[in-house]
């Protein structure tokens, strides 16, 4: 069916950041397709350890918690049959054409979407202060998770540092399973916010303390205390000490967007949100949540029910007046967001001893970047590729809003001059198996293929080719050949079509005969030999015209010699152009004492000893088609090599074959042309 991920009526963040709900009408008729594509074990996104409550949701009238909203999404998403969710499933590239690649149990799917919506979330951004990797420095959404989906206490004693409003909502949550808080911390000046939050906090002894920023973690194996100091302006307060066994830490987040930059989308950084957002998008592309900049529940619901219809509706599946257009809601939503949001500068590191890490992947710390933009390095591009940062696994998700920061505040520019580094697929890591695809081999048949089926003949594998082994009996074969006539289907020869002036220097070159000497209709065998010496191929060479050569080759190297005779030609001003051709001919040997009767009645050519000479070439008809002969054979027989369209594979066959039937024409296959080849001492090459 058609992938459209955009048929979803309703839609709201999925991934890292909120779930996704859909009710998907279909009021026209039409049958509809949705991939559904998240990269969690289960649908719900953070809603599943949301316990903040909300005063209104999509199928509830009363305040209902974000748990509560995600268990009602999933079960709308399992009611629709056409819905199909791939969950454990990574997209992890938009390529042309809005195809997607997605890594679904080590496997690669592709995607051909009409619509795409994109609702992938966004990424919790580390702070940047001394010893934040110790073990027990973690997350505030990692510390939400352990608690609210597994139930696990992640220490006994935590300290909560935050940029953003997420650290007093996971300061609640650590609480509530347990865990003692012994302060939260806020780089923020000013009253604390979301105020219910921190009011909630200090009404159980929780010390809320804005302006203020960790300088340091100590501890040895683990983190055993937090030191804390005021921010003012560059000067400091004396520190205090908050002893704890995790430190919980939040710089805020920056959109998961790695896509949307894949799909060519105009990105920008906003400075009133302090994040990258997408400012037009094409047509075939859709966004909601918390990858458009914004963090707020009740706008991205709106944004995804616009975001659904509207896809829907450039589908043709739903009436424009089917589509809900809440753009004056969320307008209000967005532009309260924006005057209640209070952004941090992540820039300015607090100050305190020790190594700082930006990059946790390539252990890049602050100090490195401020030293790289010293020797020179102020690019972003030229800065990443000398400090590495955001070059290891992560790809950036945890590093590059720092990074960005960081390298715009030494460099005196602003974070939207400054720009950001390049997002290529893929954006997680795909095993090489996965991109190798199947473990099998492709299939080549030649054109006269069904014949030879037809005829109950065996069949090998011979490179990528199928060939035909043995029609019975080989012997038979063998003695159809010494004394009648036999006819065996060659096309998987190599074919290669060199044409130009300096052709025949081209084929002095690289064979170890010459062949500039060689007249118009004669052939000559050649053989290839490595730098070493060493024979990589035989064939023939005829020549058709003074700048014109037919080459054959052996059936395993057709692609080898193609590209050798290309690697000689490489900065030279030769004038050759070399074609594969194997495909587009097929070719049958006639052999045997009465080959010559059988093709004289198929053609005006005299087919006579005096006539048509060993080695010589003809171009005429055969049975009506254009034909190159060869009278040549390696079975030690008078024979044919008749080269036609590959079009009239069967039909040439069937002619041959009718007309020696009269002399006991019998096919022969691939064993019986090697006893013949090795009874006259013809090499075979491999």
């Amino acid at each position: 069916g058609t992938i459209a991920a955009g048929l979803l009526y309703r839609l709201v963040e999925s991934g890292i950041g909120q779930v996704g709900t859909f009710a998907l009408e279909d009021e026209v008729g039409f049958l509809m397709c949705v991939i559904r594509i998240d990269d969690q074990p289960g649908l719900g996104g953070s809603l599943r350890y949301d316990t903040s409550v909300y005063d209104s949701a999509p199928g509830f009238d009363r305040p209902v918690s974000g748990f509560e909203m995600a268990r009602h999404m999933v079960e709308t998403v399992a009611a629709v049959e056409r819905i199909e969710v791939m969950s454990n499933a990574v997209a992890f590239g938009l390529y042309q054409d809005n195809q997607l690649g997605v890594l679904s149990a080590r496997q690669l799917i592709k995607i051909r979407a009409r619509q795409t919506i994109v609702a992938s979330g966004s990424y919790e951004v580390p702070l940047v202060f001394a010893g934040n990797d110790l073990p027990g420095v973690i997350l505030v959404t990692a510390a939400q998770r352990l608690v609210g989906l597994y139930g696990v206490a992640p220490g006994a004693r935590a300290v909560v540092a935050t940029s953003a409003d997420q650290g007093y909502a996971a300061a609640l949550d650590l609480m509530d399973a347990g865990v003692r808080v012994a302060t939260v911390t806020d780089t923020r000046p000013g009253e604390p916010r979301p105020r219910e939050a921190a009011e909630a906090l200090k009404a159980r002894g929780v010390p809320v303390l804005t302006g203020h920023a960790v300088t340091r973690a100590e501890g040895s194996t683990r983190v055993t205390a937090a030191l804390v100091r005021r921010l003012d302006g560059g000067t400091t307060e004396e520190e205090r000490r908050f002893e704890c066994d995790v430190l919980c830490m939040s710089g805020g987040f920056q959109p998961a967007n790695s896509l949307l930059y894949q799909a060519g989308v105009d990105i920008g950084h906003d400075p009133s949100l302090g994040e990258a957002v997408p400012r037009e998008l094409p047509p075939n592309i859709h966004v909601a949540g918390e990858v458009t900049g914004y963090h707020d529940l009740p706008l991205s619901l709106l944004q995804g029910r616009l975001a659904g219809a509207d896809a829907a509706e450039a589908l043709g599946r739903v009436a424009p007046e089917r589509g809900v257009r809440p753009r004056r809601e969320i307008e209000r939503l967005e532009a309260s967001y924006r005057n209640e949001v209070a952004i941090a500068d992540l820039g300015e590191t607090p100050p305190g001893e020790g190594k700082k890490f930006v990059c946790f992947c390539e252990d890049v710390t602050a100090a490195d970047i401020g030293d790289a933009v010293d020797e020179g390095f102020g690019d972003i591009q030229t800065l990443k590729r000398y400090t590495t940062c955001t070059m290891g696994p992560c790809q950036g998700k945890m590093c590059l809003k720092s990074f960005t920061a960081l390298a715009a505040r030494h460099t005196g520019r602003t974070v939207e001059e400054m720009g950001v580094t390049t997002s290529r697929p893929p954006l997680e890591p795909v095993p090489l198996a996965a991109l190798a695809g199947l473990p099998h081999m492709p299939v080549m048949r030649t054109p006269m293929d069904r014949k030879h089926q037809d005829l109950g003949a065996s069949v090998v594998d011979l490179g990528p080719w199928r060939r035909a082994y043995s029609y019975g009996s080989p012997q038979d074969e063998c003695l159809a050949v010494r004394e009648r006539v036999g006819l065996i289907d060659v096309s998987t020869l190599g074919k290669l079509d060199v044409r130009g002036a300096d052709a025949p220097a081209l084929l002095d070159k690289v064979y170890t005969h010459r062949f500039s000497d060689l007249r118009v209709g004669r052939i000559r065998y050649g053989v290839l030999c490595s730098d070493n010496g060493s024979i990589i191929d035989d064939g023939t060479v005829t020549r058709l015209a003074e700048d014109h050569y037919f080459v054959t080759t052996t059936t395993g190297n057709i692609a080898l010699i193609e590209e050798w005779f290309k690697w000689w030609m490489a900065g030279t001003d030769m004038c050759a152009h070399v074609t594969n051709v194997t495909g587009a001919y097929g070719a049958i040997n006639v052999a045997g004492p009465r080959a010559r009767d059988t093709l004289s009645k198929l053609s005006d050519i005299d087919f006579s000893s005096d006539a048509f000479r060993y080695m010589r070439s003809s171009q005429d008809l055969v049975a009506g088609v254009p034909t190159v002969l060869l009278r040549i054979g390696f079975v030690g027989e008078a024979g044919w090599e008749l080269h036609f369209p590959a079009e009239y594979g069967e039909y040439m066959w069937d002619t041959l074959m009718d007309a020696g039937r009269e002399f006991g024409i019998a096919p022969f296959g691939l064993e019986a042309q090697r006893i013949l080849r090795l009874e006259k001492k013809h090499g075979i090459v491999g």
